[in-house]
């Protein structure tokens, strides 16, 4: 950074009251203006990526706006992220030109912009990703394409998709749909429909981008004004992009093994009677691929704590992320456990989970489901 330029003021006409006073009192001003000036110039300014954190790690840039940023909760979801990179032994590097969270965020950069609609992230990505290189891309964004016609805001969120896969045509692009928004619900469920087909037509292209249903992951009670989340909701938040990086190699190093292992879910500690459980299942399916939304129901009179849902897809069908719980399949049967906030399903109370999943042409639901191994009716 380059010393401004400093001036030194005209002297003032002599008068009578002034005599070697003067040129003193135009030293000192001169000494002190100097003296500050060479202050500002020692002060670092973190504006490029070379003042930024960086551990060596996989480069990831959260992707956005307020509420990549974290508007209400500092860092957002990016904090709960970080902690479950930390447990799941990956090495991640946060990348971007914003910084700000907690002392307790390893990494404080991201690419977050309060207020910014899709136009806006639009017109500056190509320099934030010359400028950083990211592996990986977590992008969440149109909220602030909500307000008046949203009809244009596929269109925009396409052409995004587009200009980071071209700019950075091997990184992992992971493009959310955006959660719930009070006072906006047909609005965003309008614009969150087009997202699937958006994201499925790049992919058959060969372009690396990955559907991740954040809309299903949040409640309008996981909001802390109607539109930002609150703590749960940035934390629910965190969960499906762990979910969805877990998925697809190297997005996260995971090609490698982690240093550590990855924590597991503790046993259920109480067995779900049998039939005293229910589950709603809902498909949303496009050409070759569909998102599941499964709402699992305790009809019992005593609480479950700590479960596991099991349940068999449909030939032809394959998971490739989830949100609220933590997957693991084997061909196609599949476990879903919970994961910490939603281990306990009190007595007529339902948790809701969900998954994304490829399909050859059969859409069809999972014949039946077991809650801690035992069968559940179907709705």
């Amino acid at each position: 950074m380059r010393s401004p330029t400093l001036v030194q003021p005209a002297p003032l006409a002599p008068t009578a009251s002034v005599t070697t006073s003067r040129p003193w009192r135009a030293h000192r001003l001169w000494t002190a203006l100097a003296a500050v000036a060479a202050m500002v110039a020692a002060v670092p300014i973190a504006t490029t990526p070379a003042s930024a954190e960086s551990n060596g790690g996989v480069r990831v840039m959260p992707l956005g706006d307020s509420i990549t940023d974290g508007f209400n909760v500092p860092g957002g979801y990016r904090n709960e992220l970080w902690q479950r990179f930390t447990s799941g032994g990956y090495r991640i590097d946060f990348v971007g030109s914003q910084f700000n969270g907690p002392a307790s965020l390893g990494d404080h950069d991201h690419q977050g912009h309060s207020g910014w609609t899709i136009a806006q992230i639009d017109a500056n990505v190509v320099n934030w990703l010359r400028a950083t290189n990211p592996r990986t891309v977590l992008l969440h964004i149109g909220t602030n394409d909500m307000y008046g016609d949203t009809s244009g805001a596929p269109s925009r969120l396409a052409t995004l998709v587009d200009r980071i896969t071209n700019t950075a045509p091997n990184a992992d692009v992971f493009v959310a749909t955006i959660i719930p928004k009070s006072g906006a619900d047909n609005q965003v469920r309008g614009y969150n429909n087009a997202i699937p087909g958006i994201v499925q037509s790049r992919a058959a292209a060969g372009k690396r981008v990955h559907l991740v249903d954040m809309y299903r992951a949040l409640t309008l009670s996981d909001l802390a004004d109607g539109v930002h989340p609150n703590a749960t909701g940035y934390r629910k938040m965190a969960d499906a992009w762990y979910a969805a990086l877990r998925t697809v190699p190297g997005s996260i190093g995971g090609d490698t093994t982690p240093t550590t292992p990855p924590p597991t879910t503790p046993p259920p500690t109480t067995p779900s009677p049998s039939g005293d459980c229910r589950v709603a299942y809902t498909v949303n399916a496009w050409n070759s691929g569909f998102t599941a939304s499964v709402s699992v129901t305790n009809t019992s009179s005593t609480p479950v704590n700590g479960w596991a849902l099991a349940f068999t897809l449909p030939a032809g069908q394959s998971i490739t992320s989830g949100w609220n719980a933590t997957y693991a399949s084997s061909n196609a049967a599949v476990t879903a456990r919970n994961v910490s906030y939603n281990a306990t399903i009190a007595p007529n109370t339902s948790v809701d989970i969900g998954f994304q999943a490829t399909h050859t042409g059969n859409t069809g639901r999972p014949s039946a489901f077991t809650l801690n191994g035992t069968t559940c009716a179907v709705a």
